[in-house]
């Protein structure tokens, strides 16, 4: 088991699954290590007042990616909850929502062996499709994954940078669901609990950091 207060270097699926063997969420290993890598990734989060319109604080997440050891530590504490929470059952799926979802997606499906699947606006993709429809501030919008991207009993963790409304993960959460899957999550980096979206969503959400916490200059 990894040492608490340092973040291993990137292995092969195998071995990230064995070493995880055993593990649950009391671990205090564990849970002193997800603490120390959480605080980390919350330092490396830049905010940006005011964009990209007037009252919105935005959170800029490219420096996690800008790092490597940044990058890994945000996968080791995807790795660790999913494990955990899932009795060291792992996915055989990981979904990415556009657009932000691509960058931790497929560096998640990787590290566990899954495979990645996208789901994007409509129009995006080739092939057939299904197309699921949700509200935005102004108007609905359409989310589309191709039609063959899941298999029936699949089991599938979706994952996205932020849930803010909850409208598109619910999203991807159907058309996960009219697939044939079996929808194990949904796992992201921040949460803005003020909006509530966790309580559109149909399985268990979890959220590495919460809140906005403006940072002073």
């Amino acid at each position: 088991m990894s040492q608490p207060t340092t973040t291993p270097p990137l292995q092969p699926p195998h071995a990230t699954a064995a070493a995880q063997v055993g593990q649950s969420s009391t671990s205090p290993a564990s849970a002193a290590e997800l603490a120390s890598l959480k605080v980390k990734l919350r330092g490396a989060l830049r905010q940006f007042p005011d964009f990209p319109s007037p009252g919105i604080l935005f959170e800029d997440i490219l420096p996690i990616f800008a790092d490597p050891t940044l990058h890994e530590a945000l996968v080791r504490c995807l790795e660790l909850h999913i494990l955990a929470s899932n009795g060291n059952q792992k996915p055989d799926v990981i979904v990415g929502l556009e657009a932000r979802g691509f960058l931790m997606g497929p560096s998640l499906a990787l590290r566990m062996g899954a495979g990645f699947v996208p789901v994007r606006k409509q129009g995006k993709l080739p092939g057939p499709c299904a197309t699921k429809g949700y509200q935005k501030e102004y108007g609905e919008d359409f989310f589309q994954m191709q039609s063959d991207a899941i298999k029936p009993g699949q089991k599938v963790i979706v994952v996205d940078d932020i849930i803010a409304t909850g409208g598109s993960a619910y999203a991807a959460g159907e058309l996960i669901k009219d697939m044939g899957g079996d929808l194990m999550g949904f796992v992201f980096l921040l949460e803005l609990e003020f909006l509530k979206g966790r309580d559109k969503l149909p399985a268990p959400v979890y959220t590495l950091l919460t809140g906005q916490e403006e940072k002073m200059a």
